[in-house]
This record gives structure tokens, sequence and C-alpha cells, in this order.
């Protein structure tokens, strides 16, 4: 289901203290959590405990669901919108529930509806070799396959890249393989452009809004590292965001 413009922008339910209210954003990559981000993670956090139930996520914190035990990155950015309300919006990174797009919620970039399902067609494609390979008894016909789904892949991956376009404050576009060309990794890794803060700051600048602190945290049982912990806070990552986020926040930070 597809979020709206008035489920994303979402105003503060209690009155805040002024002070709290920032002049400027926040470092994404600093350690320290704005206090007005706190009042608005207590907020999304309420929400979430309160309508968990009616997803099929499970973030091994509630009831026991059919589904693996996930914790999830969640992220808020404190904004003012074109009519100069004070609120915020809120996501999720990747997906939740095996969907991108929840009401309330920031969506993706990328919708896959709107792409003609080109993920599914390609990654039913990708099976299907799979599955030659593990009948085929011939060794110059499973190498041939092989290098086949490699290359599959790679356009697959490429196609996707393709799809996200980001934009800065002054809606400058620039396309994610751009934007990691001028950094020392060259190409973006998987799943870059789906972390919460990326997510955040092309909805606000869509739709002039100002941001003014994000902050990201995680919900659930541990990741398998154990460097993401129930409820704790955790900078924008250097891997996928860093490179996404100096294009989007070049006047900013």
């Amino acid at each position: 289901m597809k979020s709206s413009i008035a489920n994303c922008f979402i105003p503060f339910r209690d009155s805040l203290d002024p002070s709290i209210i920032p002049k400027q954003l926040n470092d994404p990559f600093g350690e320290s959590t704005p206090p007005i981000c706190l009042v608005a993670v207590r907020e999304v956090q309420t929400f979430v405990d309160t309508h968990q139930h009616h997803w099929k996520h499970n973030f091994g914190i509630y009831e026991a669901k059919a589904a693996p035990a996930k914790g999830k990155m969640f992220g808020v950015l404190v904004v003012r919108n074109a009519e100069n309300e004070l609120g915020y919006l809120c996501t999720f990174s990747g997906k939740l529930a095996d969907e991108t797009h929840h009401p309330r919620f920031v969506p993706s970039l990328f919708d896959i509806a709107t792409n003609d399902h080109f993920i599914t067609k390609g990654m039913l494609a990708l099976t299907a070799i799979g599955n030659q390979i593990s009948i085929s008894l011939d060794e110059l016909e499973i190498e041939a396959l092989k290098a086949e789904r490699q290359i599959k892949s790679a356009q697959l991956q490429q196609q996707l890249f393709d799809c996200y376009i980001f934009i800065n404050q002054k809606r400058e576009p620039q396309s994610l393989c751009a934007i990691f060309s001028n950094s020392s990794r060259r190409q973006p890794p998987a799943g870059a452009g789906e972390c919460a803060t990326p997510k955040l700051l092309q909805y606000a600048f869509q739709h002039n809004m100002q941001p003014l602190a994000v902050a990201e945290f995680w919900w659930g049982v541990p990741s398998k590292s154990g460097d993401r912990q129930h409820g704790h806070f955790y900078p924008a990552c250097n891997d996928k965001c860093r490179p996404i986020l100096g294009y989007m926040l070049k006047d900013y930070l």
C-alpha cells in the first residue's frame, strides 16, 4: 500500500519546548541524537508497538510470528513543511514485510509497481537458469549457464540502480551510479539508496520541506553481527550512505 503525501508529514502530538528546535541540520554521521528527534522517535516507536500486529514482519520482540525474527532500522527527519508547520517524517530501511510502501512511512525511491515488475521478471529468469544448472550433466553447458546467469544478474542490478535518481535542496538530480562514480567505491553496493536517511531527505526536498534534525534507530532483535541493538541509535552508514548524503547535503554539511 502506498503512502500518501498527507500520511507522510506528521505534526507533533504535543507542544514542544522551543529550546529543542534546532536552527540547522545535525550531521547524520555524528554520534549525538538531537533532543527533538527523541520526541519524534518515541512517537514512532509507540506507533510500531500499536500497529505491528497488522504486519507480517517479525521483529522478534512481540508475540511469535511465522516469519523469521529480524530487526529493522528506522529513521526520523524533523522538518518544516511548505506551510511553516513543524513535524517529522519517518521511514524504515529496505523493506518491511516484503513491502517498500506502508501508510505513514516515506516510500522507497523505487516503486516496483510502476516499473513493469522488471525485478520480479528478472529474478524469475535467474531462477530458471539456476534450475537448468541443477539438472544439467554437461560441464561445458553448466559453465555457459553460470556465465549467462552472472551477466543477467549484473544487468538486472544495473537496471535497478538506474531507477534511483537523488536530488539535493536545489532539486538538482543525480543518478546513483554518477554519485558513486566520484567515490572511492566507483560502483554502488547492493541496497544503496534504500537506507532511511536518503529516503527521508529525498521526500523532504521533493515536497519543499526544510530538514532540521535526523536520527536512525534499530528496532527488534540484534543484527546477525551484533552491531545493532534494540532501541539504540546509530549514525548513517559510510558504505552506502556517505556518497549519497554527500551529494544531497552539499549545501548543509
